[in-house]
Parts: structure tokens; sequence; C-alpha cells
């Protein structure tokens, strides 16, 4: 896992591809004002790949990237806890 995104307000995780798998691993959104997350696998994180691959083409600001990932904030309804 490595985290490819953190600002105050969110922070994203990329699960790498295990062996085997067609789709390319994962991603967990956390939303850390809400302390909210959820995971994106599959398909969906592949959109979600090529979705920020796009972003990133266009150089955004701290706030445009956030402003991508609130899209994502009515999704998010696990609780981050820590233990």
């Amino acid at each position: 896992m490595e985290m490819i995104y953190n600002s105050s307000n969110y922070a994203v995780v990329e699960f790498a591809r295990l062996d085997g798998d067609q789709h390319g691993g994962g991603f967990e959104i956390v939303d850390k004002q809400a302390r909210r997350e959820m995971y994106l696998g599959g398909a969906s994180a592949d959109h979600f790949r090529q979705n920020v691959r796009e972003l990133i083409a266009s150089e955004p600001s701290v706030e445009d990237i956030d402003e991508f990932l609130s899209q994502f904030d009515g999704f998010m309804n696990r609780a981050v806890t820590l233990q």
C-alpha cells in the first residue's frame, strides 16, 4: 500500500495489484473532517485511476484535488476509528 495523496481534508491510499488480478488493486479514500472512508476495487478502481491520471495532467491545485475527491463523500459510510 502507498499513500498517493494527503491533504488536511482527504487521504488516498493505493493498494497494489495482486498476482493474477486483472484489475489494478484498489484505493481507500478517507475524508478526514467527517472521519469516514470508502474502498474502491475492481472496475471502480480502474475508473478512479483513469480519472486521477486526467486530473494530474491538468496540474491541479490541492483545492482542485479535494474538490474532485469530494464527489465521493456521499459514498463514505464506514467510520474511521483508531485502535
